[in-house]
């Protein structure tokens, strides 16, 4: 599924700004590395209407500019970059963020999830970079991005660069700590003031914060799912439940246990369904379709935008589609904007 974003919010941005300027901005939002993000970013200063109402954001855009070049120009070796990346590719169906105070056990619950070497400690910040690994579900992948704990007087400088792939969080905290209540409104202020809001509202339910407006292309709003880890706890659902009613935080919620695997089945198939995940399925004529390999796309998606991610230069030449599924009869021919949904198999015809 194309990373991105659903919504964003702002201070107020000026009218008028050019069709080249807001097709940069997009590119900036689909952009899935650093590289491609300083390009964007680059061509919506070049097309920006320079006017007394940009100045703010022309101002922002060149200090992010400044910012990204100085990290992509940092230490190389061999004509190549050396240091750590900070912005993982998306892979899988959808790139999820796991965020959470310290010693939540954060790092256990990526362990435990992906199967990475993740270091875990008692100790604070045992995570210093980004780190991937992918949770299976049915025949996709997720991919989840652990990211260092957010504290009183840490929180990464690149967090913003590192989440602006993020599709959905999840915000892991411990709700047998007295200091949960606290840690929680801290993770969200501090988030704030790099521009991440974690939101309530997801794709399938729209309706409780995930539209958002478009008038600040720099501010990331990410779909959130509370997990409360040692749900294995003899008081695990009732600490759960003073927790929240102590923070009001209105995310969905899920009580798991890292440790004896409580629950983490159920991550997964939250996310499927509440992102909106759809697989489709494609075949070549007179073959069978390839049933272990699906593209995933998000709901409301077309046969042109399946295309798309098979292969550009199909997509540009793409004629009409046949099409298997409930929604349609067995080889039933369909437009480039047949809306597709889980589980259909398409083949692709061109020019």
């Amino acid at each position: 599924m194309p990373a991105g974003h659903w919504g964003i919010i702002g201070s107020a941005m000026p009218a008028n700004l050019s069709p080249d300027y807001k097709k940069a901005e997009h590119a900036f939002r689909a952009a899935s590395d650093e590289p491609e993000r300083l390009e964007c970013l680059k061509e919506m200063l070049r097309t920006i209407p320079k006017h007394k109402g940009t100045e703010h954001l022309q101002a922002d855009i060149k200090s992010r500019i400044k910012s990204l070049s100085e990290e992509l120009s940092g230490p190389k070796k061999g004509g190549k970059r050396s240091g750590p990346v900070h912005s993982i590719r998306p892979e899988g169906a959808a790139q999820i963020a796991l965020i959470g105070p310290l010693n939540s056990g954060k790092s256990s619950l990526h362990a435990r999830l992906t199967g990475s070497r993740a270091v875990i400690g008692p100790y604070p910040h045992t995570t210093h970079e980004p780190m991937a690994g992918m949770i299976p579900y049915a025949d996709i992948h997720f991919q989840l991005i652990d990211l260092p704990a957010v504290s009183s007087d840490f929180i990464a400088p690149w967090i913003q660069t590192a989440l602006q792939p993020a599709d959905a969080a999840l915000l892991v905290v411990d709700p047998s700590d007295p200091a949960s209540p606290e840690a929680i409104g801290l993770v969200l202020e501090r988030l704030e003031e790099k521009k991440i809001t974690l939101i309530r509202g997801w794709p399938s339910n729209p309706a409780s914060e995930a539209a958002g407006d478009e008038e600040n292309p720099f501010q990331i709003r990410l779909p959130t799912l509370l997990i409360a880890n040692k749900g294995d706890l003899a008081t695990g659902s009732e600490d759960l439940d003073a927790l929240v009613e102590l923070t009001g935080v209105g995310f969905s919620r899920l009580s798991v246990s890292a440790t004896t695997g409580q629950g983490l089945d159920q991550i997964a198939s939250f996310l499927f369904e509440q992102l909106g995940i759809v697989r489709v399925y494609t075949k070549l004529p007179g073959k069978p379709p390839e049933q272990d390999k699906p593209f995933t796309v998000s709901k409301g998606a077309t046969v042109l935008d399946v295309a798309t991610l098979v292969h550009r230069e199909i997509a540009g030449s793409l004629r009409y589609a046949r099409a298997w599924g409930e929604q349609v009869y067995d080889g039933q021919q369909v437009g480039p904007e047949h809306l597709v949904v889980d589980g259909d198999i398409v083949e692709l015809h061109m020019r």
